[in-house]
């Protein structure tokens, strides 16, 4: 009698069935890493649309606004312009639009933090001052934070701060509580 080797099909469906099982407990934990990220590459863009505005300022001696795409909140997207704050259209001065985002999702930016509201005229945005210098309407510092949060992951969110130098951090909460607060 000639026996051939290999599997059955018995052994197979074990195998298969171990691979499914150690697939289905890794699952979450990839949804969270890839929500993770998502959420760190839009941190990353605002900040470098930030830093943009910020040289653009310094660079033409006028004002930059970085600012919500709809002027109510932050989820729309935004947009980084130039000219014509506080001043009339009609003046002469011309509005140059640099970088817009938007369709942030599954990413959004949740309540909590002043979300860089100047209290004088209570509009979102930052405006950079001809030295580059995160400015209100009124001359006043802002040193503010911005909470992005994820659709599929509520629990994950990410901090995007302005320190009073200047300088941005992204801080996860989760990690480093004393950093973020």
């Amino acid at each position: 009698m000639n026996r051939q080797s290999g599997f059955s099909l018995l052994e197979l469906m074990a195998v298969m069935l171990i691979i499914a099982i150690a697939a289905m407990m890794t699952m979450p934990l990839l949804h969270e890493q890839i929500a993770a990220r998502e959420i760190d590459t839009i941190a990353r863009r605002f900040i470098a649309h930030a830093h943009f505005a910020r040289q653009q300022a310094l660079h033409l001696g006028q004002p930059v606004r970085l600012a919500p795409i709809s002027e109510e909140h932050w989820e729309a997207g935004w947009v980084v312009k130039s000219g014509c704050f506080g001043k009339s259209v009609h003046a002469g001065c011309i509005e140059k639009l640099w970088f817009s985002q938007a369709d942030i999702e599954p990413v959004y930016f949740k309540s909590g933090g002043k979300q860089f509201i100047d209290p004088n005229s209570g509009k979102r945005g930052i405006l950079f001052n001809a030295a580059g210098s995160a400015k209100t309407a009124q001359g006043g510092f802002v040193a503010n934070r911005l909470i992005l949060g994820h659709g599929r992951v509520p629990e994950l969110e990410r901090q995007m701060i302005l320190g009073s130098g200047g300088r941005w951090r992204i801080c996860d909460p989760s990690r480093d509580a004393k950093r973020c607060h």
